[in-house]
């Protein structure tokens, strides 16, 4: 796979660009200028779910690539209502998306000619979807599993034994040595989070 990836926003949170498919995943602060400064052509942006931190540049992206954007109908107002975060509280704005395309779980979604598995894993944030290109043994995980933790699940529609099921259930269903790439901090491995995360490994106390 030919990849590279940007961390921008406040809250460091990572994208991934796709060469050979033209997907980018997930659209932080100051992700549209880095795909200006590298002459990036996106056909798909694909959303691993709908907190701003992960949308930011979707908008402006959407705009300026013509491309299409996809992610899960949990998602929908929370990219194409400009007030939806200030709804609870938040000072938060975004720029809405023109409303793009639903991504259901599937053993198989084939977009841009690039064949994945999706995985429906919510308690971060409804919605939340992780990307699983099999062939690269590969998990765009979005803030589900970190190296060494978990997606926060204190903020709207977070639910802590939800997003942990998942993780058990799902998630480490998958092979050990597949590679997971988080919406935040570095790469990690199906198996070491199995054996050593301190909130879904064995041996945690948190489920």
């Amino acid at each position: 796979m030919q990849l590279d990836s940007f961390t921008g926003g406040i809250f460091d949170t990572n994208s991934f660009y796709l060469l050979n498919s033209g997907i980018l995943i997930d659209a932080p602060q100051g992700a549209a200028d880095w795909l200006q400064e590298k002459g990036y052509r996106i056909s798909t942006l694909l959303l691993t779910h709908g907190h701003i931190d992960h949308v930011w540049d979707a908008a402006r992206i959407q705009k300026e690539q013509g491309c299409r954007v996809g992610y899960h109908a949990d998602t929908e107002q929370m990219v194409t209502e400009r007030d939806f975060f200030k709804s609870f509280g938040y000072m938060w704005e975004i720029e809405p998306i023109a409303p793009g395309f639903h991504i259901d779980e599937a053993d198989s979604v084939v977009i841009e000619g690039q064949e994945f598995q999706v995985l429906l894993v919510p308690g971060h944030c409804p919605g939340s979807l992780c990307f699983l290109d099999k062939k690269e043994a590969v998990l765009f995980g979005g803030d589900v599993l970190f190296a060494g933790g978990v997606g926060r699940w204190d903020l709207p529609g977070g639910d802590g034994p939800l997003l942990f099921k998942g993780i058990k259930e799902k998630v480490f269903a998958l092979d050990d040595d597949i590679t997971v790439l988080p919406g935040h901090g570095p790469a990690t491995k199906i198996g070491i989070e199995r054996e050593t995360n301190p909130y879904v490994g064995e041996g945690s106390s948190f489920t």
